[in-house]
C-alpha cells in the first residue's frame, strides 16, 4: 500500500494548452479528448461545437473565453487538462491556470509563428517555471514552415526548441512526421487519424532526418556528457537514453521538445499525447511548494504527498447554475467533502460542502481529492483567486497572484427598476469571478462603471449580465482608464493635529516629511525609510507607527492630483517625522503621511499616463501601405513591417488605446475582409 500513493501521482499530468488566438489550441484539446475516449465525436471550433468552448459566448464567437478544465485517461495515466483562451482580453485565465499547472503545451501556427499573445503566454509560463512542449500546428496550411517557426521561437522568445520530429511534406502535401528519436515515419489513418502506421523513412527525406537528428543530439549533448561522448565517438545512442535526457532537460526548462502536425486534419496529436507522458512532469517531479506561516512569517514548504498536511490553492471562482464554485489545486495532503478548512489568506474559516471532478461544464461528485488533483468545490463563501486553504492547526500561505489592472470602462445602468435590484449583485459576482473586472462609481457623474481588459471583454460581460443573470442594462461609450505619475523629484511636509477634548487636553499629533521621485516606467511604486540617525533616535518608530506611515503613503498613491487615477512608478522616501510621546497616534501619522504624499504629487509636475497597446496587423501585401497609413493617422508608432512567402505583410505598431476603438471595422474595410489584427496591453506611458 505504501507504494500505491506515489505511483498514483506519478501517473498524473496537470497540463495546460496555451497559444495566440486562432493557433488551434482548442482543436488540439478536442482531438486529445477524442483520442483518450473522453468524447466520442469531435466538435469543431468554427461550428461552435467544441467541447471545451461550452459557453454560449464562446460558441457564437468561435473563440475561447474561459479556461475549461477536464480529466482524461491515456495509457494508464490521468491527464488533467486546461484549455486556456488566446485572446488578450482574457489573459487572466492563462495566468491563473499556469500558476497551478505542472506542464504546458505551447501551440504555434505553422504559418504565423510567434504572435503577440504567444509571447505573453510564454512569459507567463516562464515566470512560473512551467516546463513546456512545443506543437507547431496547421502544417497543412499554405506557407507552413516548421523550421522557420522554431527559429522564430528561438529568436523572439529566447527559448531552446529541440525538434524531435521532422515533417513529411508541408501545406497540401503534408502527410505525417518522422520520429527522430526512433528514426521511423509515422502516418495517421482511420476516420479521425486514430490509427498510427510506422514505416521506413522516405528515401528523399533520409538526409534531412539524419541532419535533424544530429542537431537534436548535439543539443542533448550540452545536457548530458554521456550523449556528448557517444555522439562524438559515432556510437549509437538508444531511444531510451534520448528520452531520459529529453525529459531531464524539459523538466529543468533548459529545452522544449518540438513536435508538429495538423490537429484539424487529425495528424500529429497522438505522438503529442505520448510526449506529454514521456517529457512533462508529474506532481512528484515538481519541487515542493513554498509559502509562509501567516502569523509568524516563518518560511514553510509542502511536499507533493498525501502524508504532508493539506495545502491547496484556489485558482478560479466560477458561477455554475447561479451557485458559487471554486477551482482548487491540491499540492499536498487530501481534501474530503464536508471537511472544514481555514483560508489562511484572509483568516476565514470555510467548509467544503461538495467536491467535483470537472469535464468542461459537466460535474462528477467526489468524496475525496488528493495531492496532485485539480478539482472544483462548492460551499466556499470567501475564497478568491490566489487564496490558500489549509488545516487550522497547520497554517501555510502560498504566494498570492498578481493581475493586470483594467484599462477600459463603460457606464452601465439598469433598464428597469426590476433590473436595478439585480444589477449590483450580478456585477459583484462578475468581479468575484474575474480579478481583472472592476466595478466602481464615477465620483463626478454617479454612474456605475464596469472596467475590464478590452472591448471584447466588456462586450462578453454585458452579454453575460443579460443571459446568465437576466439583467437588462444600458451601456455608455467605452472610456479609457488612465494612470498618473510625476516628472520631477519633490519634497513635502505635512502636520496633522486635532483636539479631541480641550478640557482634558486630549489631542492627536503627527508630522511627516517625504521625498517623491519618479521611477522608470512600469517599475512600480516603492516606500523607503531614509531618516537621519538623529531623527531616528529622537523619534523611534515601532512597527505599528511605521506600518501606519507606509499605509498612509501608499494609500495616497491610489488617487492622483489630475483626475483621480492611480499613481504609479513613484518612489516615496520618508525623510523625517515629529512625534509627541503623549499625543502621537497611528491615525495622526497615517493622515500626515498621506497628506504629505498628496502635496508632493501636486508639486512634482504630475502627468497623465495613457494605456498604450501593442498592435499587430496581418494584411495582404498590396494593402499594407493603406494599413500603415491608417495606423499613422491614429498616432501609432510603426515598429516594423515584415512579409512572408504567402504574400501577407505583418505590421507591428504601438498605439494609444483611445485611438484604436472600432479599429476592426476599419481594418476589414481597408483589406477587403482579408486582414486580421491582434492587440494587447503594453504599458501606461505619457503621450509626447
Amino acid at each position: 500500500m505504501a507504494q500505491a500513493k506515489p505511483s498514483r501521482m506519478a501517473r498524473i499530468r496537470n497540463l495546460g494548452i496555451a497559444a495566440h488566438i486562432d493557433a488551434g489550441k482548442t482543436t488540439v484539446s478536442e482531438r486529445i479528448l477524442f483520442y483518450t475516449g473522453r468524447i466520442h465525436k469531435t466538435g469543431e471550433v468554427h461550428d461552435g461545437q467544441a467541447t471545451m468552448d461550452w459557453m454560449v459566448q464562446e460558441q457564437e464567437r468561435g473563440i475561447t473565453i474561459t479556461a475549461a478544465v477536464t480529466t482524461c485517461p491515456w495509457k494508464n495515466h490521468d491527464i488533467h487538462l486546461i484549455d486556456t483562451p488566446g485572446h488578450v482580453d482574457f489573459t487572466v485565465e492563462v495566468e491563473r491556470s499556469l500558476r497551478v499547472l505542472d506542464g504546458a503545451i505551447a501551440v504555434f501556427c505553422a504559418v504565423s509563428g510567434v504572435q503577440p499573445q504567444s509571447e505573453t503566454v510564454w512569459r507567463q509560463a516562464s515566470r512560473y517555471a512551467v516546463p513546456r512542449l512545443i506543437f507547431v500546428n496547421k502544417m497543412d496550411r499554405v506557407g507552413a514552415d516548421f523550421i522557420r517557426v522554431l527559429d522564430d521561437i528561438s529568436q523572439k522568445l529566447h527559448a531552446k526548441p529541440v525538434a524531435i520530429q521532422w515533417p513529411i511534406g508541408a501545406e497540401a502535401q503534408y502527410q505525417g512526421v518522422i520520429d527522430l528519436i526512433h528514426m521511423e515515419a509515422l502516418y495517421f489513418g482511420g476516420e479521425h487519424g486514430e490509427e498510427t502506421t510506422k514505416e521506413p523513412i522516405p528515401a528523399h527525406l533520409q538526409a534531412d532526418a539524419e541532419s535533424a537528428r544530429e542537431r537534436m543530439l548535439e543539443t542533448l549533448g550540452d545536457i548530458d556528457d554521456g550523449i556528448a561522448e557517444a555522439f562524438l565517438a559515432g556510437e549509437d545512442i538508444s531511444p531510451e537514453k534520448i528520452c531520459e535526457v529529453l525529459r531531464r532537460g524539459t523538466l529543468s526548462n533548459d529545452i522544449q521538445p518540438a513536435l508538429c502536425g495538423s490537429a484539424l486534419k487529425d495528424k500529429g496529436v497522438l505522438p503529442l499525447l505520448d510526449a506529454v507522458l514521456d517529457f512533462l512532469p508529474s506532481p512528484l517531479d515538481v519541487p515542493p511548494v513554498t509559502g509562509k506561516n501567516p502569523k509568524t512569517g516563518e518560511k514553510l514548504s509542502r511536499a507533493p504527498s498525501t502524508k504532508d498536511p493539506l495545502c491547496a490553492l484556489a485558482f478560479k471562482v466560477a458561477m455554475d447554475d447561479g451557485r458559487r464554485h471554486v477551482f482548487i489545486r491540491i499540492y499536498s495532503g487530501s481534501l474530503e467533502a464536508g471537511q472544514a478548512v481555514i483560508n489562511s489568506t484572509n483568516n476565514k474559516k470555510e467548509k467544503i460542502a461538495r467536491l467535483f471532478k470537472v469535464h468542461a461544464h459537466k460535474k462528477e461528485r467526489l468524496d475525496v481529492a488528493r495531492a496532485g488533483d485539480l478539482v472544483m468545490a462548492a460551499g466556499l463563501r470567501f475564497a478568491k483567486t490566489g487564496d490558500t486553504l489549509c488545516p487550522t492547526d497547520q497554517l501555510i500561505q502560498l504566494e498570492e497572484m498578481e493581475f493586470l489592472k483594467p484599462v477600459i470602462a463603460i457606464a452601465v445602468e439598469p433598464k428597469t427598476n426590476k433590473d436595478l435590484e439585480k444589477l449590483g449583485e450580478a456585477l459583484t459576482k462578475l468581479a468575484d469571478e474575474d480579478p481583472t473586472v472592476e466595478v466602481r462609481e464615477d465620483e463626478n457623474t454617479g454612474q456605475t462603471l464596469l472596467a475590464g481588459m478590452g472591448e471584447l471583454h466588456l462586450e462578453v460581460l454585458v452579454d453575460r449580465l443579460a443571459r446568465e443573470f437576466n439583467v437588462g442594462v444600458k451601456t455608455g461609450q467605452p472610456s479609457v482608464v488612465y494612470r498618473e505619475t510625476i516628472r520631477e523629484p519633490t519634497e513635502a511636509e505635512e502636520t496633522f493635529e486635532r483636539v479631541i477634548d480641550e478640557e482634558k487636553n486630549e489631542r492627536i499629533y503627527g508630522r511627516v516629511k517625504v521625498a517623491l521621485r519618479p521611477l522608470q516606467r512600469n517599475e512600480g511604486s516603492s516606500f523607503d525609510d531614509q531618516r537621519t540617525p538623529t531623527n531616528k533616535d529622537e523619534h523611534p518608530l515601532g512597527d505599528r507607527f511605521f506600518d501606519a506611515i507606509q499605509e498612509g503613503c501608499m494609500e495616497a498613491l491610489e488617487a492622483g492630483p489630475l483626475d483621480g487615477y492611480r499613481v504609479q512608478d513613484v518612489a516615496v522616501t520618508l525623510l523625517s517625522i515629529d512625534t509627541d510621546p503623549e499625543h502621537t497616534t497611528e491615525v495622526a501619522l497615517r493622515v500626515a503621511a498621506g497628506n504629505a504624499v498628496r502635496s508632493g504629487l501636486k508639486t512634482g509636475r504630475p502627468v497623465l499616463l495613457t494605456p498604450l497597446m501593442s498592435v499587430e496587423v496581418s494584411a495582404p501585401e498590396e494593402q499594407a501601405g493603406s494599413v500603415v497609413g491608417d495606423l499613422s493617422s491614429r498616432g501609432a508608432r510603426i515598429e516594423g513591417v515584415d512579409s512572408d512567402e504567402s504574400g501577407q505583410s505583418m505590421i507591428r505598431a504601438t498605439a494609444a488605446m483611445t485611438s484604436m476603438f472600432g479599429y476592426s471595422t476599419k481594418m476589414r474595410s481597408l483589406t477587403g475582409g482579408r486582414g486580421s489584427f491582434s492587440m494587447r496591453f503594453d504599458r501606461f506611458d505619457a503621450l509626447e
